[in-house]
């Protein structure tokens, strides 16, 4: 399907410098531009690829300012990144959706399943479970009993969900992922370890999308909860009775133990750890391969390292560090002055 920059400007509400006429049925990234393909430029740093990028229209900044004339027709927009992601959004909604059971899957005469749902090859749907209206179950999966899926659900091949976990509507699932397996609870005694029944469940509202190969670990009483609009990405542990506040992003490897509470619209590099039973202010944002090992202090903070500090102290203890072997063999010198001296004065 093609779209002139007129109709492109018109929905992102931008301004067209060049032909409004100019169609594209594509996306490009704007270093592999080609003829009939969509760009855009929200990074300075790709700023020189614009003069050379064959796409027929790019998006851009309205502040920009260009040296020379380009190729391209382009649209001016307040936010460029943002602008792409609506048409992105807009291009992935006009994809059809896959309707219909296979008929080599399994669902149990006992679940509940709404309408236009689309359930692949080999997927198994459990006594009990509920599966709303517009979801889509992809081959391989398993929904355990009693599990419940909103509307307008994506869950996608080899995706586990244990018995009783609720999704809210407009979830997304990747694959491999495990929701509402067993956390990782067990006592000490004299033989080993005694494990605890872990007895709760996995809750996930409305609007979260989990990256693949993602566990999330059901609680031993009460619920680990996933609030509506959190953006998980791949290979990242959530424990038992953990819970994570509305539209709060975490990175891939990210890893938290059990009871932690993240707040609000939290922001959390790659490899970040978190310690068991601390609370995460709402708006905290922690950088890569942070260790947070207590509660933080509230709206607004960074922190980085481990365990996590702030960014000034960050960076100052970092320079002090890559002085250290200097530091080590002056201090080895002044120690044989400071013996030699001793043995004089002896």
């Amino acid at each position: 399907m093609e779209f002139t920059a007129k109709q492109i400007a018109e929905f992102v509400e931008g301004r067209v410098e060049g032909d409004e006429q100019t169609t594209v049925s594509t996306f490009a990234k704007i270093e592999e531009g080609a003829r009939g393909a969509l760009s855009f430029l929200s990074n300075p740093k790709y700023l020189h690829y614009i003069y050379q990028t064959q796409s027929s229209i790019v998006l851009i900044n309205e502040d920009v300012q260009l040296e020379k004339p380009v190729q391209p027709t382009l649209i001016r927009v307040k936010n460029a990144y943002e602008s792409v992601a609506r048409l992105l959004q807009l291009y992935e909604s006009m994809k059809p959706r896959k309707t219909g059971i296979d008929p080599l899957a399994f669902i149990s005469p006992k679940a509940t399943v709404g309408g236009n749902v689309y359930v692949g090859a080999f997927a198994y749907v459990a006594d009990g479970a509920v599966i709303g209206d517009g979801t889509q179950i992809f081959p391989h999966a398993y929904i355990g009993e009693q599990v419940q899926v909103g509307t307008q659900c994506t869950i996608f091949p080899n995706v586990t969900i244990y018995q009783g976990c609720r999704l809210g509507n407009g979830v997304t699932i990747h694959a491999g992922t495990v929701i509402g397996a067993d956390g990782f609870g067990f006592a000490p005694n004299q033989e080993g370890y005694e494990k605890i029944p872990q007895i709760g469940i996995v809750i996930i509202e409305d609007n979260v999308e989990i990256g693949a190969n993602t566990c999330i670990d059901r609680s031993t009483m009460g619920q680990t909860v996933i609030h509506k609009g959190v953006k998980l990405d791949n290979l990242i542990q959530v424990a038992h009775n953990c819970e994570i506040g509305e539209n709060t992003v975490m990175s891939a490897q990210a890893g938290l133990a059990g009871s932690t509470k993240v707040g609000a619209w939290c922001m959390v590099g790659g490899q970040a750890g978190f310690a068991g039973h601390i609370h995460i202010a709402d708006k905290t944002f922690i950088g890569a391969q942070s260790g947070i090992i207590k509660d933080t202090k509230g709206n607004g903070e960074t922190l980085l390292g481990s365990p996590g500090m702030d960014p000034k102290v960050f960076f100052k203890a970092k320079a002090i560090y890559s002085k250290l072997p200097d530091m080590y063999r002056q201090l080895a010198a002044l120690q044989k002055e400071v013996e030699a001296l001793k043995a004089v004065i002896s």
